[in-house]
């Protein structure tokens, strides 16, 4: 659109100009209420960013969403660009000013006669004045503009247009200059006071609050705007506000109200989309992002929103096909190249994924996630030299001072540590170094909280040492017959572990690891059940359960160095007095982790038994009226209420579940804990957690150590007798020993995979192969995580009951005892990662059947 093109006073113009910030911080604070579980959407914020570089425009601006506004707006109020000219300041703005004067006058006679611009006067002169001024804001000179208004102001110092447009000058200044926003809220003010009935006003002082963090004054701007004159606009401009402040439901509703009045908005359908997403309702979003690609078939941010959102309901090809589209558009749109490329990275596909960081990169050199992810990527893939030479980047963009470190910023220097390390141990056997022990406690400790690199005497790792060379790609084809077999075999025994529940991606890579712990788990306890010995930590000894569990630690390890795998109780010991809590938030405010959905009904219920309990010993009086609240509670939220009947639980309550002893009948360990608090609005934490204290520990580790004692005895009579009886046992055995690790939860990351590996490798060592996939959760079996399973289990004995419904164990073949020994034929880091970047797609095409 053409400088000088007005619209009626209250026009669009000035709304879009200063709304473009406002559209970005939203989703930056959608993206930091969503870290835990969905980092990648923080990219919206530069998508809108990228959007909006050019001229802001109004209603009837050829840019890129004027259809949506055109139903809304017959034209633009002003169309503001920003300007370099600083009047006064050169002699080349002075000759701007000369160049255009003629060219000003002229507009702003137009403008006068038509009466287009806010609170227009009776007087011709007086408009023709105030005409010039809000021309020259829209050319950019605003503090030209303010002069001009300060001027009229002094003969007449309540002309309502004057003061309104002197407020939007200074607005359009800059918000960065806190001086130039409190002016414009001054006179904004006092336009309301003149003419309290003008919405405009109150949007255009919403607009001002917004973007300096005043969300409630906005917030009540925008609603008294409404009450004054609904309008699909307003609507969605309070519900970007909402959606700010994480209160997403009452977001939802304007947006549906804002599409309601005017129903082509593909903006407003994308961000209802997102209020559906930020809720954990991904099917309902994605009918709303597909809806918003009816509305505009080349919108980039729905593409790229809808295979972000299939990405977490674990759909690899419908998210590859969506982000593909996106990238057709634009194949520079480097957020989408940064969306893709890290759930190639989390699919296990790192070398696609590194093509999609690079491109990233050249398009966006300081862009810290693709910095970050390229050097992540280089080192999984065991690329050390270019996987250091990019987190070194990372670690030179310090964050300015009051500024937020990044996520990168934050866990770029342990990532950088930790692959010095793995580099210097590539050729090391595995056997002879461990990394808990190794790796300074303090350094453990912050890097498994994600602290800041704040580690007191810390000796950095020792540089990269030239004679070790980064590992080399190794065709599959090299690796002899029988290996090629293994790692088939593995392929398929990994993809048996995989949650077929929203929120998991499958990763190969992961996959493959797991796949081949789990044969080494077999053959360790195989052995082991022989009496043979077994190489650990440069010891040569009887392998003990730790050992054990030790075997797929290494594996999910090495699979992704980004994530700390390490032994809580190995952490310092002021680390375990406190207590080191594994938390997962299942419901923070209104945002709902949709890997436990299945979930909250079974521990609800667990929740109103425990309240009955406490009631009944605390407060029997009031019983009767307890139980009649808690036959209507259907949901988490329902039981807010109920906190209100005893003074101790008015602010929340926390329920803490029992693990009951095999070893010692009638006492109990303690479980994870449950939290529950709610504010007035309704908003809630509903959380879990495990505290790993040494004591908690060490009873854990006197029952896990008793059952091992018995597995192991129980094993060695199987391996002469193999009876049905002995082979019940045994399964039993492995399934208990599981559910207090389950319950102990003694690893900071991975502890799920890392134990359900172990489950099938020491079932197929007692002749058992498990044959039935962890069930979806659909028809009459409801559950699907196995760790969940085991932590809301009343015990060991139902744990392996449930587990067995779907495992189908069926007799091993005899043909597993012919694939070569894992450790041999992996025996260092490097073996180790040269066989998980290998591509054995062709074990597909064989349509290779377990061995």
């Amino acid at each position: 659109m053409r400088p000088g093109k007005m619209a009626p006073a209250g026009g669009c113009g000035v709304v879009r100009g200063l709304w473009v910030p406002l559209a970005v911080l939203a989703l930056a604070r959608a993206a930091l209420a969503f870290t835990e579980q969905y980092p990648a959407l923080s990219l919206l914020k530069q998508e809108l960013h990228g959007q909006h570089q050019g001229p802001v425009g109004g209603c009837t601006s050829a840019g890129e969403w004027a259809e949506q506004y055109s139903a809304e707006c017959d034209s633009s109020f002003l169309h503001f660009h920003e300007s370099d000219c600083d009047i006064g300041g050169s002699s080349s703005c002075e000759s701007v000013v000369s160049l255009n004067t003629e060219k000003i006058l002229s507009q702003a006679k137009l403008l006068a006669e038509q009466k287009r611009f806010p609170f227009a006067t009776d007087n011709d002169n007086t408009n023709e004045e105030l005409a010039i001024a809000y021309v020259l804001i829209g050319n950019g000179l605003y503090d030209e503009a303010i002069r001009h208004f300060s001027t009229m102001l002094q003969e007449e110092p309540e002309l309502v247009s004057a003061i309104y447009g002197r407020g939007i000058a200074y607005g359009k200044k800059g918000l960065h200059d806190m001086k130039n926003a409190e002016l414009a809220l001054f006179e904004l003010s006092r336009v309301i006071s003149l003419e309290p009935d003008h919405p405009e006003v109150f949007e255009q002082r919403a607009e001002i609050l917004s973007p300096l963090g005043r969300i409630s004054e906005a917030l009540s701007d925008l609603t008294k705007a409404i009450q004054l004159q609904p309008s699909a606009r307003l609507y969605r401009h309070r519900g970007t506000l909402y959606f700010i402040s994480e209160d997403y439901a009452t977001a939802h509703e304007d947006f549906q109200h804002s599409l309601e009045l005017n129903k082509n908005q593909p903006i407003a359908m994308l961000y209802k989309g997102l209020t559906f997403f930020h809720r954990g309702l991904l099917k309902e979003a994605i009918e709303s992002f597909k809806e918003a690609l009816k509305q505009k078939a080349d919108f980039i941010d729905a593409y790229k929103s809808l295979g972000q959102a299939y990405r977490e309901l674990g759909n690899f090809d419908a998210a590859t096909e969506n982000f593909q589209k996106a990238l057709l558009l634009n194949q520079n749109h480097v957020q989408t190249l940064q969306l893709k490329g890290m759930m190639l990275y989390h699919h296990g596909s790192l070398d696609e994924a590194l093509k999609n960081f690079k491109r990233c990169l050249q398009l966006e050199p300081y862009n810290e996630v693709c910095q970050y992810m390229k050097g992540l990527s280089h080192v999984a893939m065991g690329q050390f030299y270019e996987g250091i030479k990019a987190q070194t980047k990372v670690m030179l963009n310090d964050p300015l001072p009051g500024q937020k470190a990044s996520p990168e910023y934050l866990k770029v220097k342990y990532l950088r540590e930790y692959s010095r390390y793995l580099h210097a141990h590539l050729d090391t056997p595995l056997t002879e170094y461990n990394i808990d022990i190794d790796l300074p406690g303090n350094f453990k400790d912050h890097w498994a909280k994600n602290l800041p690199f704040l580690v007191e005497n810390y000796e950095e790792q020792p540089g990269l040492q030239p004679h070790i060379k980064d590992v080399l790609f190794q065709n599959f084809e090299s690796y002899k017959p029988d290996v090629q077999e293994l790692v088939c075999v593995a392929d398929h025994l990994g993809s048996m572990m995989q949650y077929e529940t929203p929120g998991f991606l499958p990763n190969k890579r992961i996959h493959r690891a797991m796949g081949l712990a789990t044969l080494e788990v077999m053959q360790a306890v195989q052995r082991t059940w022989a009496n043979s010995k077994v190489r650990m930590n440069g010891k040569t000894r009887l392998m003990q359960w730790r050992d054990m569990f030790d075997i797929a630690v290494k594996w999910r390890r090495i699979a992704d160095p980004d994530q700390p795998v390490l032994w809580l109780d190995q952490m310092p010991a002021r680390s375990l007095s406190r207590g080191f809590n594994n938390h997962i938030n299942l419901i923070r405010g209104q945002v709902i982790n949709m890997r436990y959905l299945e979930y909250f009904e079974k521990i609800l219920h667990f929740i109103k038994d425990r309240i009955l309990v406490y009631h009944g010993a605390n407060n029997p009086k009031g019983l009767l009226e307890v139980r009649e609240a808690l036959e209507k509670v259907h949901k988490v939220e329902d039981l807010l209420p109920i906190m209100k009947f005893n003074s101790k639980t008015r602010d929340g309550f926390t329920v803490n579940t029992k693990v009951p002893s095999l070893k010692d009948q009638g006492k109990e360990y303690d479980g994870f804990t449950i939290t529950i608090t709610g504010d007035k609005v309704g908003n809630i934490l509903f959380s879990v957690e495990t505290q790993t204290t040494e004591e908690r520990t060490q009873l854990y580790h006197a029952e896990i150590d008793a059952l091992y004692k018995d597995l192991t005895a129980k094993g060695k009579v199987l391996i002469l007798s193999a009876e049905m009886g002995e082979v019940d046992a045994v399964c039993n055995l492995i399934l208990s020993l599981v559910y207090y690790f389950y319950n102990l939860m003694p690893l900071s990351r991975g502890s799920s995979v890392i134990a359900y590996s172990v489950i099938m490798g020491a079932l197929m060592a007692s002749g058992k192969e498990i044959s039935g996939k962890i069930p979806k959760g659909k028809a009459s079996i409801q559950y699907t995580l196995v760790d969940f399973e085991a932590m809301t289990a009343p015990g060991s004995e139902a744990f392996s009951k449930i587990a067995r419904s779907w495992m189908n164990l069926k007799s091993i073949s005899p043909s597993y005892k012919s694939l070569p020994s894992v450790s041999e034929t992996f025996p260092t880091l490097r073996m180790m990662i040269e066989v998980l970047n290998t591509d054995a797609s062709h074990c597909l095409k064989k349509s290779i059947v377990v061995v």
